[in-house]
């Protein structure tokens, strides 16, 4: 009978499943905050490997780096060898320049710059003349990507990838999950989102909160909409986000390209949902810079996004619409 009991024991504690575990890290990385979180039973990845990512991203894309691939770019004449992050995030951003007809080009730097946006300080605000010759230096078609080379065509060219890099980090995070086995995360930086799998152990899907602006549009104070996918990114761009007040005009970070002055229109805020955090956080820009009828026709004629918009009437009133695919991932309340 002793040995049956033993037998009994071995064998319950052979059998056991271990249990679901929630791991949450949170740190500081590329000037913002971000937040993981994954499910699993059993993992050796922590917050140290998390870091060392997204510091080497950092050594890539970073302007605000000295010594980083896209400084080196900026600072040089003529050309630079790319490491693969730098080679995705010119691949992305030269194919979304040609989609958007323009609109999303990361070679308004110089434009950036003068506006007060980039890493130096700025003491005055651009005027007509200065913005006319930094625009004969803007233009995604004056990059020309040879292998792992990034040529540029004229030695003032600039680029600056803020607005796709967070997007792109996001991705290469969930991805190095994936590659270790988590199926089941929600992945955070800067407030650009990549989710997969569900909650464990109960099985519900993630649930992404949609920002809805407050009584001056210029904050987010509340959460308008819930998004719930088991799959995908969701990113928002908006103007409220990043500005400041220049002879009581509110001067937007959004830059139009083709103009050369901060973008001027009804929308508040874009968020878009997308297959991975690349192309959700490179086309919430150029959607902002569209304005709403181009924007929500531009999304209702593709099939790999969806977008929701907050804007503001004619009468001054704050509303929203979304595509037709994004009301179908709404929560209902």
């Amino acid at each position: 009978m002793r040995y049956l009991c033993v037998l009994l024991v071995f064998c319950t504690a052979f059998n056991q499943q271990p249990a679901w575990r929630k791991i949450q890290i949170n740190g500081k990385a590329q000037g913002t905050t971000y937040h993981i979180t994954w499910y699993v039973k059993d993992s050796t990845i922590g917050q140290p490997q998390v870091d060392s990512i997204l510091a080497k991203i950092d050594t890539s894309l970073s302007i605000y780096n000295p010594s980083s691939l896209i400084t080196r770019f900026n600072d040089s004449a003529t050309a630079v060898n790319m490491d693969a992050h730098f080679l995705n995030v010119i691949k992305k951003s030269i194919d979304t320049y040609r989609q958007t007809g323009g609109i999303f080009d990361i070679t308004v730097q110089p434009l950036v710059q003068a506006w007060g946006f980039g890493p130096k300080k700025v003491s005055a605000l651009p005027d007509s003349a200065t913005i006319k010759a930094l625009k004969d230096c803007v233009g995604s078609d004056n990059l020309l990507l040879k292998g792992a080379t990034l040529q540029k065509l004229k030695p003032c060219i600039k680029i600056d990838v803020n607005g796709i890099a967070q997007g792109y980090s996001v991705d290469v995070v969930a991805n190095y999950l994936e590659a270790n086995g988590i199926t089941n995360y929600l992945v955070e930086i800067g407030g650009e989102i990549r989710v997969k799998g569900h909650k464990q152990p109960g099985g519900e899907k993630m649930k992404i909160g949609i920002e809805a602006p407050g009584e001056n549009d210029y904050e987010l104070s509340m959460i308008s909409k819930i998004v719930t996918a088991d799959s995908g990114a969701v990113t928002t761009s908006g103007s409220y986000r990043k500005f400041y007040k220049s002879e009581g005009k509110k001067i937007s970070h959004l830059i139009d390209p083709r103009t050369g002055y901060p973008a001027q229109n009804e929308l508040i805020s874009v968020t878009v949902y997308a297959r991975d955090a690349i192309t959700a956080d490179a086309y919430d820009n150029a959607l902002m810079v569209m304005g709403l009828k181009k924007a929500l026709q531009f999304v209702e004629k593709r099939n790999d996004m969806a977008a929701h918009f907050i804007y503001r009437t004619s009468k001054g009133a704050v509303a929203d619409t979304a595509s037709g695919r994004f009301y179908k991932l709404l929560q209902i309340q």
